[in-house]
């Protein structure tokens, strides 16, 4: 039990690493443009103080932290060249603060509007129907 805990921690911080990583890379000149949307839209999920799908939602709420954003980065480093990621991630261990996305902040709070825009138009359609 105690290398199964041992093992999901050092995962964690891995994540934790990369993302901070992918961070680096999308603010680097020599990734790839299209590597640099994904590094960048990934990053700043992961680093957005709010979540797309809030926690206190049961199962929906935790399948972002658990699938998405993990799904996120191994896409994301699959596009970055691997002399370049191990630079980043050497660099993202070096950081001692995290970073924080307003970016992704403000993404996630448009989405938001969106969805609730769109939820209230098609009630007021379907309470007054043309």
């Amino acid at each position: 039990m105690a290398g199964w805990i041992g093992s999901v921690k050092q995962w964690a911080r891995a994540i934790k690493r990369d993302v901070i990583a992918l961070w680096i890379a999308a603010r680097d000149l020599k990734t790839p443009i299209a590597a640099k949307l994904v590094a960048g839209a990934v990053a700043a999920y992961a680093l957005s103080p709010i979540d797309l799908i809030p926690d206190f939602i049961p199962v929906l709420g935790y399948l972002d932290d658990l699938l998405i954003v993990p799904l996120g980065i191994l896409l994301a480093i699959r596009m970055i060249p691997p002399d370049l990621m191990t630079d980043f991630r050497q660099r993202a261990a070096l950081q001692q603060n995290r970073p924080s996305s307003r970016a992704g902040l403000v993404a996630i709070v448009l989405i938001w509007l969106a969805v609730s825009a769109l939820a209230g138009w098609a009630a007021y359609r379907y309470v007054y129907p043309a």
